[in-house]
C-alpha cells in the first residue's frame, strides 16, 4: 500500500517542475498574456500550499488511503481540464484544481510512515519518501522538454498533463483493492473554522511572495503580508479555545508544542530555500548560455541521479553520522552551490562550463538535498503522536512549500535586483552568482541549526506522552 501512496508524493512536484519548460509553447498556441502565464505556475503553488494542512487532517479523520484515492481521482480530472484548456484562464481553473486536489492527495503518503511503520523501519521509508519526492523534481524538467521536443500525436504542450492520467487509472486500478485504512482513533468532524483560519492566514502570506514581485510590490502585497501576525494569532487562539471545549482543532496545540519542533520547522523553512535554484539555474542557462529547453532540462539529470541515490543512502549514512545526517547532507549542498560559484567564474563569459565538472557539482548537491531530506522529515514528523501524523505531514509538507515561495520572492527579487533592466550574458551571469551565493548562506544556517536538536526517537516519546489527552479527541 505505501508503494501506492508514494504515487502521491511523486505527482505534485513532477506537475510543478514539468510546466516550467512548457510556458513558450502554451504562450504561443493560447495566446495568453504574462499575467496569465504567471498564474499557470502560481495558481497551482499557491492552492497547493493553502491546502496541505487540511489535506493532511483530511486524511486523519476520513482515512488515509480513502482520502488519498479521492485526491487522485481529482487530480486526473484536473489534469484532462489542462491537458484540454480551450484558453488560458481554463488552463489557470485547471491548475488551480490540480493544486487543491495534489495538496488532498500527496500528505498521506508521510502520514502513513509516521501511523504504519514500526520505529525500525521508518528510516527506509522516510528514504524511500525522499528518494521519490526528489527524483520527481528533476524528473519533470526533463520530461517536460523531451515531451515538448518529441511532439506525440501532435499534441504538443498538453501531453505533459496527459501523461498524468494512465498513471492515475493504474494505481486506482491496482490500488484500491489493496487498501489497508488507517485513521486516527476517534475521529471527529472537521475543524471547518479552523481549516478557513488557516487557508486566509496562509494565503495572506504565500499570495504576496508569489505575486507581489511580479505585480511590483502593490500596496495590497504589503499590507497582505503585515496582516499575517495579526491573522496566526486569530487562528491559534481560535484552536487553543477548541482544544479546551474538548474539541479536535486542525491544528491540535498539545502537539505543537512537542520539544524540538518550532526548531525543526524552521531547518525545514531553510531546507527549501534552493526552490529557487531551478528557475534561477534555467534562467542562467537560457539567458546566458542560449540553452534550448530539451538541454537546458535534462543539465538537471546529475542532479537527479544525486538526489535518487542520496535517500536510498540514509539508512548507511546514519550508522556513520548519527544525529549528524542532516546537517552533512546542507553541508554538501552548500559547498556544491559554491563549487558552482567557482566554475562558472573561472569559465570566459558567454561559454558553458565544463561538463564534467558542472555534472559532478550537481550531483553533490542533489546528493546532499538527497541525505538531508528524509532526516528532516523524521526530524518534524517524529516529534507527534501517530493520531496527528496527517496533521504534521501537513505542516511539514506546507513548510516546504512556503520555504519555496519565499526562495523564489527574496532570492528571486535579488537576482532581478541585481539584474536591473540589462539582459546580456554577463549580466545575468552576475546576478546568478549571487542569488546562488544566497542559497548556500540559507543552507549553512540550517545546517547549523540541525545540530543539536533532540534526536527523532527521544522526542517523539516525549510528544507522545504529552499528547495523551489531545490524542483522544483526534
Amino acid at each position: 500500500m505505501f508503494v501506492i501512496l508514494l504515487v502521491g508524493a511523486f505527482l505534485p512536484p513532477l506537475d510543478f517542475f514539468i510546466v516550467n519548460v512548457a510556458l513558450p509553447s502554451i504562450r504561443r498556441e493560447l495566446g495568453s498574456s504574462s499575467s496569465a502565464e504567471q498564474l499557470v505556475i502560481s495558481s497551482y503553488a499557491a492552492l497547493y500550499a493553502l491546502t496541505l494542512i487540511t489535506g493532511g487532517r483530511l486524511g486523519d479523520l476520513y482515512g488515509r488511503g480513502r482520502v488519498f484515492f479521492l485526491g487522485l481521482i481529482g487530480f486526473a480530472a484536473a489534469s484532462a481540464l489542462c491537458a484540454f484548456a480551450w484558453s488560458p484562464w481554463a488552463l489557470v481553473a485547471g491548475r488551480a484544481l490540480q493544486g487543491v486536489t495534489a495538496a488532498v492527495m500527496a500528505p498521506q503518503a508521510l502520514a502513513s510512515v509516521q501511523a504504519i511503520f514500526p520505529e525500525s523501519e521508518k528510516p527506509l521509508a522516510l528514504s524511500l519518501y525522499g528518494a521519490v519526492f526528489g527524483l520527481a523534481a528533476v524528473v519533470g524538467q526533463a520530461l517536460g522538454g523531451i515531451l515538448i521536443s518529441l511532439d506525440p500525436l501532435g499534441m504538443g504542450w498538453r501531453a505533459i498533463f496527459l501523461v498524468n492520467l494512465p498513471v492515475a487509472i493504474l494505481v486506482a486500478l491496482f490500488g484500491i483493492p489493496l487498501l489497508k485504512e488507517t485513521r486516527a482513533r476517534h475521529a471527529h468532524k472537521l475543524d471547518l473554522g479552523g481549516m478557513a483560519l488557516s487557508m486566509v492566514t496562509l494565503g495572506a502570506l504565500i499570495v504576496p511572495l508569489i505575486e507581489g514581485r511580479e505585480a511590483g510590490w502593490p500596496l495590497w502585497a504589503w499590507l497582505s503580508l503585515i496582516a499575517v501576525p495579526v491573522l496566526a494569532r486569530l487562528f491559534w487562539r481560535y484552536e487553543t479555545r477548541l482544544a479546551r471545549a474538548g474539541g479536535a482543532p486542525l491544528l491540535d496545540p498539545a502537539a505543537l508544542q512537542a520539544p524540538g519542533l518550532g526548531r525543526a520547522l524552521l531547518v525545514a523553512l531553510l531546507f527549501y530555500a534552493i526552490g529557487a535554484f531551478f528557475l534561477l539555474f534555467s534562467v542562467y542557462l537560457q539567458g546566458a548560455l542560449h540553452a534550448t529547453a530539451l538541454s537546458a532540462g535534462l543539465v538537471f539529470l546529475p542532479f537527479g541521479a544525486g538526489f535518487l541515490l542520496g535517500p536510498l543512502s540514509t539508512p548507511f549514512c546514519r550508522r556513520f553520522l548519527g544525529a549528524y545526517v542532516n546537517p552533512v547532507g546542507m553541508g554538501l549542498e552548500t559547498v556544491g552551490l559554491l563549487g558552482l560559484v567557482w566554475l562558472i567564474v573561472a569559465t570566459p563569459a558567454g561559454l558553458p562550463p565544463a561538463s564534467v565538472p558542472l555534472a559532478a557539482i550537481l550531483f553533490v548537491i542533489g546528493f546532499g538535498q538527497g541525505i538531508a531530506l528524509p532526516t528532516l522529515m523524521r526530524m518534524v514528523t517524529g516529534r507527534v503522536a501517530p493520531a496527528f501524523s496527517g496533521m504534521i505531514a501537513g505542516i511539514a509538507s506546507s513548510t516546504l512549500q512556503v520555504s519555496t515561495a519565499l526562495s523564489v520572492a527574496v532570492i528571486g527579487g535579488i537576482f532581478y535586483t541585481v539584474l536591473g533592466a540589462r539582459t546580456d550574458p554577463a549580466a545575468i551571469t552576475q546576478a546568478f552568482i549571487v542569488a546562488i551565493l544566497c542559497i548556500a548562506c540559507c543552507l549553512a544556517a540550517g545546517a547549523g541549526l540541525s545540530i543539536g536538536p533532540a534526536s527523532p526517537l527521544r522526542a517523539e516519546s516525549t510528544a507522545t506522552d504529552g499528547a495523551d489527552a489531545a490524542a483522544r479527541r483526534a
